[in-house]
């Protein structure tokens, strides 16, 4: 087997743990929203439009945007349900749920 047949192996193994944990991700962020869980079709698009790219700095800059993509959808996006025309209920998950950091307005000095 030659290196660029290792290569393109690591790239791809890459790419398949990416384009799974992206689906793990969706799925748990979108939970029971049916419209927003069909960010699959988006996801199996993007990753099927550059299913013959050979660039392995191209393939690093991809897996680079996926992979912040999925810490931001992870991080930082919480479901809301209407409840009421003027009311949104938020349903935040229990990993999103941090103890606070009390706001100091005179931080302390380092020694």
């Amino acid at each position: 087997m030659g290196q660029a047949a290792k290569v393109t192996g690591a790239w791809r193994a890459w790419v398949l743990q990416l384009f799974k944990t992206l689906h793990r991700t969706r799925q748990q962020v979108f939970k029971n929203d049916t419209r927003a869980l069909e960010a699959r079709i988006k996801i199996n698009e993007e990753f099927k439009s550059n299913k013959s790219e050979t660039s392995p700095k191209k393939i690093e800059e991809l897996i680079k945007i996926g992979s912040d993509v999925e810490l931001l959808l992870r991080t930082s996006v919480i479901q809301g349900i209407h409840t009421d025309h003027n009311t949104l209920k938020l349903v935040p998950r229990k990993e999103l749920l941090v103890e606070n950091v009390p706001y100091c307005d005179a931080p302390t000095q380092k020694q």
